[in-house]
């Protein structure tokens, strides 16, 4: 069964053996993959173009296709679309979300773990911790949201076709894009997060929000980050705590909501899904739970309908 992942950090890796890669991709059976621009540091904006050009460097070279709308999507070949991870990368200015519009970008994080121009991150507090550590619990930031520049960014992204992206983003901010969506009839993302209900991570989505982003036709991506996921660390652990993350998903949200969203390349490797070749194992153990009609639409379907609506084509 072919897949769609709405978010990887391997463009952007720079040590360690990659969870994503073109081999990986074809045993996974990959329609498409959504590759982040994933900065940190100065000169945000800067960098994010050259890694654009990075972008289209490594699909020529690597054989993936480039995709700007759905239509673009092309069975039999493993196609790849370009988002970013954190909208501090735009540097306060509206011109430059245009200007990495017409390099490619389709889908964005509004913010990752630090506050910018955009608004607040879901940790009211954020503590880097080291490899091999589990990660800190942190308060959730419920009271600050979206800036202004941030109500105005949503707005231009919208226009413009390019994707809404909540994951890290506040309560506040969460609540206020829904706000935007409803009203914009715009469906967003949460591309890689995970249910509060079962892993109380600030990064995790409550009920009231995977309702949500199910009422707004949006779709949350399954994170397989073992800290967002449950405590037991082990291959068996993380299986059962993943089947239920979605299966809980589902519940709250119905069959609509559900997509994947890896974060591959972005986290320590899950004893469960390793890689991006361990996807036919996952939807095997969906589809024997779940059925083949349900684990599509989790697989590829509900991804492709908000990539039509949100992209055009």
């Amino acid at each position: 069964m072919k897949y769609i992942d709405l978010h990887t950090d391997a463009l952007t890796k720079t040590e360690g053996v990659l969870q994503v890669s073109r081999g990986l991709l074809e045993k996974g059976g990959c329609l498409l993959q959504c590759f982040a621009i994933f900065l940190e540091g100065p000169h945000k904006f800067e960098r994010a173009l050259r890694f654009a050009e990075r972008f289209d460097a490594m699909c020529a070279e690597e054989g993936y296709h480039p995709v700007c709308k759905a239509s673009d999507i092309k069975k039999g070949e493993i196609n790849a679309m370009l988002t970013l991870e954190d909208g501090g990368m735009f540097e306060g200015d509206l011109a430059k979300i245009e200007i990495l519009y017409h390099c490619g970008v389709r889908m964005a994080t509004l913010t990752w773990n630090y506050p910018n121009e955009l608004g607040y991150p879901n940790l009211r507090r954020y503590s880097k911790w080291k490899k091999g550590e589990v990660a800190p619990i942190a308060e959730r930031e419920g009271e600050r949201g979206l800036t202004r520049f941030g109500r105005e960014v949503v707005q231009r992204m919208g226009e413009l076709g390019m994707i809404v992206d909540v994951s890290h983003g506040s309560d506040k901010l969460f609540f206020d894009v829904a706000k935007w969506s409803k009203a914009a009839k715009i469906p967003f993302v949460a591309s890689h997060s995970c249910a509060a209900k079962l892993c109380s991570r600030a990064r995790n989505l409550t009920d009231e929000q995977i309702r949500t982003v199910a009422d707004c036709g949006g779709v949350i991506g399954l994170n397989f980050c073992a800290d967002f996921i449950g405590e037991d660390r082990s291959l068996e652990g993380q299986r059962t705590a993943l089947l239920a993350h979605a299966r809980h998903v589902l519940k709250v949200g119905g069959e609509e909501v559900l997509a994947l969203g890896s974060d591959f390349d972005g986290i320590p490797e899950n004893p469960y899904m390793k890689n991006a070749a361990a996807m036919p194992e996952l939807l095997a153990d969906f589809s024997r739970t779940f059925g083949e009609y349900i684990t599509e639409k989790i697989a590829y379907k509900n991804a492709l309908r908000v990539l039509r609506a949100g992209l055009g084509g």
